[in-house]
């Protein structure tokens, strides 16, 4: 996988936690933050660098953005 920093990691091992493994499997930012346990920004943040790195793919969707893993290498 691409040079994770720790907080990355976390939301990558979260999102395989919540099976946020394919299209249709996906998860907010909300459900992700939730399990996380850490601040609603810094989840957001981590999750546009995963996907400008192509680890988690972004869905946009008509209420909330919808994310799931690309690789679960």
């Amino acid at each position: 996988m691409a040079d994770l920093n720790p907080m990355e990691q976390l939301v990558v091992n979260v999102m395989k936690d919540l099976g946020a493994t394919s299209e249709d499997k996906i998860k907010t930012a909300d459900d992700i933050t939730k399990k996380t346990n850490r601040p609603k920004g810094l989840v957001n943040n981590t999750l546009v660098a995963l996907v400008q790195k192509g680890v988690v793919k972004r869905v946009a969707r008509e209420k909330a953005s919808g994310y799931f893993i690309l690789s679960t290498q």
